[in-house]
């Protein structure tokens, strides 16, 4: 099978460790794919850059919808533009952070999830009420840390991070921690043996579950909000968006 791994902002470095993440789970017949967009910002860091990326990364799933993916993975930990993503898509999507809280779930009755930066907090809570998980979620928390300092294998963004999970065992009873950015896939295995819980990676555990989506035959249901878009005129830049 062919799973198409899209990151969201525009940083190399980024997609290559996505990519890397990826292909360490996949399964010896499937393909891992990975694109990131042209146009939008170097990271994603609060709704802000969260509105610009996603039309960059809409053009990425139709272009990978065409070239046979059998599935996408949206590797944002804030799912960017996964509801639009949907509709557009012809194979199934599935996000990171959705992965992450549901692999969570299964093995924990209660997990924190560490992110990024503080500013990240919020919509991170708010997708957790929307998949129906914020009574199994004891915290997000933030170790502000930016998510470019990942990219350098910085000493002290881990030490912040490895802090705020210690935080989390010890005032959050938290059982499991979910890793809240692509950029941290990386650091899973070393967290989990540092604190002796289970650390999920979002990107991991996005591969796994796409690729049981693809070998059950599931699809996007279109009996709802995930029907594909009227075509319509969009104008100006958006004009190549338009359904």
């Amino acid at each position: 099978m062919r799973l198409h791994v899209v990151n969201p902002n525009t940083t190399a470095s980024m997609t290559a460790k996505i990519a890397a993440a990826a292909r360490s789970v996949a399964l010896p017949d499937t393909v891992i794919d990975a694109r990131q967009p042209a146009m939008g910002p170097v990271s994603i860091e609060g709704f802000y850059d969260e509105a610009f990326a996603v039309p960059g990364m809409l053009g990425c799933i139709r272009d990978a919808d065409r070239d046979g993916a059998d599935a996408h993975i949206i590797a944002c930990f804030d799912d960017t533009g996964l509801d639009a993503a949907r509709a557009a898509a012809k194979a199934p999507v599935i996000g990171i952070g959705e992965a992450g809280f549901h692999m969570a779930s299964l093995i924990a009755a209660r997990f924190a999830v560490v992110t990024t930066l503080g500013v990240s907090i919020v919509p991170i809570e708010h997708n957790l009420k929307k998949y129906g998980l914020a009574d199994r979620c004891a915290r997000v928390r933030a170790a502000e840390v930016p998510v470019l300092a990942l990219e350098e294998r910085n000493a002290d963004a881990l030490g912040k991070i490895s802090a705020e999970i210690t935080a989390a065992i010890r005032d959050d009873r938290a059982e499991a921690i979910v890793l809240g950015c692509a950029g941290m896939a990386d650091l899973a295995n070393e967290l989990a043996a540092t604190h002796d819980l289970p650390v999920v990676d979002g990107v991991t555990a996005a591969v796994t579950l796409a690729e049981s989506l693809v070998r059950l035959r599931l699809k996007t249901s279109r009996l709802g909000p995930y029907a594909a878009p009227r075509p319509k005129t969009y104008s100006g830049l958006l004009s190549p968006f338009q359904p």
